[in-house]
């Protein structure tokens, strides 16, 4: 077993080591998903998001014992990573590995709790969304932090952007689901705009984004559009593609 606890929580190790240890019997559900499950514990006055990864299958659990870090500690270091750098996540407070005798059986992160307003998802989904574009473009100025900070967010997705209003139409964004990240001395505009590419397959969000991130960048505008739309469109060809291929497996098993 490993546990390690960021020093700023040390107060409150023991109930924090119990909502690790007694995950299955203690907390509130918060997200039960396909294949790992959140559950909310109060402890010392605090909120505190517990997300428990699913057990791996048996090569990884020989990985994660023996070659590459735990999704769970992944998520905790590179968290404390993220804010050394001035980017927006949950304050980490904790990670918890449990092994067997093949290798990592459980594991579990623990952040502060973040309450939110919206994820990127939303403004998708819902045009007109209040302050739609405002958002976007605040959200596009997050997002040349982050690279600028030679920060490539491999989930970088619609969900895991929370998004926060601070009064006076400004806006806060907490990067989640940290566990696939890479740090670079410096990102190319072409790994920038490959980065950016999963999150919206609409037209007139790129451009925005498009327009915002030369803005601040100081590029051509079109020529950054015409870049960030080839690679939104490869990756909603490569999505699509796995779907059907995922619908005819379904259809032939059945």
């Amino acid at each position: 077993m490993i546990f390690k606890i960021n020093p700023k929580f040390t107060a409150n190790e023991q109930e924090i080591n119990a909502a690790f240890q007694h995950f299955d019997q203690l907390g509130e559900n918060y997200i039960q998903g396909s294949r790992n499950q959140i559950k909310l514990f109060d402890i010392g006055g605090q909120v505190i998001n517990v997300k428990a990864f699913k057990i791996p299958n048996k090569i990884n659990q020989l990985i994660y014992r023996y070659l590459r870090p735990s999704k769970a500690r992944r998520s905790y270091e590179f968290a404390l990573r993220l804010l050394e750098k001035g980017i927006g996540t949950p304050a980490p407070i904790a990670y918890y590995e449990e092994f067997g005798n093949l290798g990592l059986k459980r594991s579990y992160y623990a952040s502060l709790h973040q309450d939110y307003d919206l994820t990127y998802r939303e403004l998708v989904e819902i045009p007109d969304y209040p302050d739609h574009e405002n958002i976007l473009r605040q959200f596009t100025q997050f997002c040349y932090q982050m690279h600028q900070a030679g920060i490539e967010f491999k989930d970088h997705s619609p969900g895991n952007t929370l998004i926060k209003k601070q009064g006076n139409h400004s806006y806060k964004f907490y990067l989640v689901d940290l566990n696939r990240m890479e740090f670079h001395n410096e990102m190319s505009m072409e790994l920038r705009m490959k980065n950016l590419s999963r999150l919206t397959p609409k037209k007139e969000m790129v451009k925005i984004m498009a327009d915002e991130y030369a803005k601040i960048a100081e590029q051509d505008a079109n020529q950054l559009f015409d870049l960030l739309w080839r690679f939104t469109t490869q990756f909603q060809e490569k999505f699509h593609r796995k779907q059907r291929i995922k619908k005819r497996i379904k259809k032939s098993l059945k």
